[in-house]
């Protein structure tokens, strides 16, 4: 709750998604292929909204959640988390909606992989390593 009362405070809730008389665009922020076997979940501790979903070898954000306030995105290590608004991006916004709709909700930090630092940067992640199983969430 702290981080929710932090976000209204700095504004963050009042942004796009929050005004459905603006016809604009919403945006949401993404996890992309960085994440995968790396898990790092330092995102999940400040994300005031709990949208956050776990798979067995990463996270994902649900769209329809995310408010948009973007303090997750500094907080990942391997800098995994992006804004959907980004070029090339389309492809992770589906895989983040897909599986928020399949996987538990996750809302308390876990410990990484402990091999996570050596998975950090590997290219063609999603094809060669994800998984689409669900973790263990809460």
């Amino acid at each position: 709750m702290a981080h929710l009362a932090i976000a209204l405070q700095r504004g963050y809730l009042t942004r796009r998604k929050m005004r459905p008389e603006r016809r604009e665009p919403v945006m949401t922020y993404v996890v992309t292929d960085n994440c995968i076997k790396c898990k790092y979940m330092d995102c999940i501790e400040v994300c005031p909204v709990d949208c956050f979903y776990e798979g067995e070898n990463m996270l994902v954000i649900h769209p329809d959640e995310c408010i948009d306030c973007g303090v997750c995105e500094p907080e990942c290590p391997a800098e995994a988390i992006k804004p959907d608004t980004e070029p090339g991006l389309e492809k992770w916004l589906q895989v983040n909606a897909d599986y928020a709709e399949k996987w538990p909700n996750i809302t308390a930090k876990k410990e990484p992989p402990a091999d996570a630092k050596d998975w950090d940067g590997i290219e063609e992640k999603f094809e060669k390593y994800f998984s689409p199983e669900p973790g263990t969430g809460d």
